[in-house]
């Protein structure tokens, strides 16, 4: 099922900080075009879902992760890999955190470490290196890698020669697959032409490129200075040297930001003309995270104005051409990732939206989470405790979770939701072996409501997300999710909208 919106309608800040929509006529929409009356969100309705809630990049969420999963319980996940034959020619996926960042941006929410001392990166590429052979013991060597992801921090952080190395040695240890979707994350202020060269050699394929948004202002409140024609240049070298997708990240409600201003950086990212968008609300907790203590809430939009940013954002891209794949990601028709939700081949996973098959994560490095048969695991937050269990001889991992027959199920639907928008109750029924409507009996009547909002559609054989619903799908995953109906604090979420 493949979306793609227009919503062409006015969306008006009140001088009380609300947002209104009033409808507006728009051009003829084609046959394969959605269209959205958004005079139908209703203030009401955004009120009741401008609510703190998870992305689920993973089900159940990582805040239910608990310390009794240890080393012991991951190793007999990987045994199980190595042994059952059925999954040997299940490719893995990898993921690879470099924590090290030369600046700190003050929205940031990721685990990392400021340092100009480059040195720190030779050290722990040995770390890396002891973590993956500690995996392998176990699991076994060779196996099938059809998707990588290196994240941070920044990965760009490391120099050429260090790159290289990190490849070589993931290479020794498994085998990657042509076809795979090999990415990195990218500050634009890292690199150069050559750099991205490097990248390329080594076998990336995409790449993601850090923007947030182009206005020099709102680059300053946040401690993250670059100019638009430095990312513009990088752009180019990137689809210059063959890489098949490139994204940008933005993120809207901002200090500073505007809806006038967030216009002008829209159009901006349409001339440069990425294959893909990743759009993200920020999420100010600065009681969790420290370096958001330097922004000043008072410069923050209001929930009015940041709902603006959303809407204009999603017109925009539309009108540019791009395919709204879901929730934060946008694609142009072209992209894998867009023939994937086409096909109803798209997946999540701890990076998001991907093409890959549901697999398998081995996560590397401190704090990234992996995913093993029916377990998860996070290692070590800090590099001090992360590198004290390697000199000892043991996987740095903190904490975790065994899922139970129902975490399964429930994590079956949310993705089913999330990736397609639909799911069919029999699919649901035969592998699980459930009756889905007396089993989601309490969840069915939410839905009810949702329905009558114009969100989900109930059918005799399954449910479907609407075009409307789409602009709430975190929302239609929260109803599924045991642990939040348990009374679970949602204080520890970004904001769905």
């Amino acid at each position: 099922m493949a979306l793609s919106y227009q919503f062409k309608s006015r969306f008006d800040v009140g001088q009380d900080g609300r947002g209104y929509f009033r409808a507006q006529s728009g051009p003829r929409l084609e046959p394969s075009t959605f269209f959205v009356d958004m005079s139908v969100i209703t203030p009401q309705l955004l009120a009741q879902f401008d609510v703190p809630g998870p992305r689920y990049t993973s089900y159940p969420t990582a805040d239910r992760f608990v310390e009794a999963f240890t080393e012991a319980d991951y190793l007999q996940a990987l045994d199980h890999r190595r042994e059952a034959s059925r999954l040997k020619s299940q490719p893995l996926s990898l993921y690879v955190h470099i924590p090290f960042c030369e600046s700190l941006c003050y929205y940031c929410a990721c685990n990392k470490i400021i340092t100009k001392h480059k040195d720190r990166a030779a050290s722990y590429l040995r770390y890396l290196a002891r973590e993956v052979e500690l995996q392998v013991v176990h699991l076994g060597s060779g196996h099938a890698v059809s998707q990588l992801h290196l994240g941070g921090g920044t990965p760009t952080f490391l120099s050429d020669d260090e790159l290289r190395e990190l490849v070589a040695m993931l290479r020794r240890h498994f085998n990657f697959v042509p076809g795979g979707e090999y990415s990195v994350e990218v500050d634009p202020r890292t690199v150069d032409e050559n750099r991205l060269s490097v990248l390329a050699e080594l076998g990336f394929n995409r790449l993601s490129f850090g923007v947030q948004d182009f206005d020099p202002a709102v680059q300053k409140a946040i401690h993250r200075v670059q100019p638009a024609d430095k990312v513009f240049a990088m752009v180019h070298a990137a689809r210059a040297l063959g890489f098949e997708s490139v994204n940008v990240d933005l993120i809207y409600g901002l200090p500073l930001q505007t809806p006038e201003s967030f216009a002008r950086t829209l159009v901006q990212v349409n001339e440069l003309r990425p294959d893909r968008i990743a759009l993200y609300a920020y999420a100010h907790l600065p009681e969790r995270f420290k370096p958001q203590r330097r922004i000043h809430a008072a410069e923050l939009p209001l929930g009015g104005a940041k709902v603006a940013m959303l809407a204009q954002s999603l017109d925009a891209f539309s009108d540019a051409g791009y395919v709204y794949i879901g929730m934060d990601h946008f694609a142009l028709p072209e992209d894998a990732l867009a023939v994937a939700k086409r096909q109803g081949r798209l997946h999540r996973n701890f990076q998001g939206y991907s093409t890959q098959p549901d697999c398998d994560l081995i996560a590397l490095g401190v704090s990234a989470i992996g995913r093993m048969g029916a377990t998860y695991s996070q290692n070590a937050k800090t590099i001090e405790e992360y590198c004290d269990a390697l000199d000892q001889g043991h996987l740095p991992i903190v904490r975790g979770l065994t899922l139970n027959k129902d975490d399964m199920v429930r994590r079956a639907v949310i993705m089913a939701l999330m990736c397609q928008g639909q799911l069919q109750y029999e699919s649901i029924n035969l592998a699980w072996l459930i009756d889905f409507k007396t089993y989601f009996a309490r969840e069915m009547q939410v839905l009810q409501e949702m329905q009558t909002q114009g969100l989900v559609k109930l059918g005799d054989s399954g449910i479907e997300v609407t075009t409307m619903g789409w602009f709430f799908v975190r929302a239609v995953g929260m109803v599924f999710d045991r642990y939040l109906q348990q009374g679970r604090s949602h204080a520890q979420f970004s904001k769905i909208l």
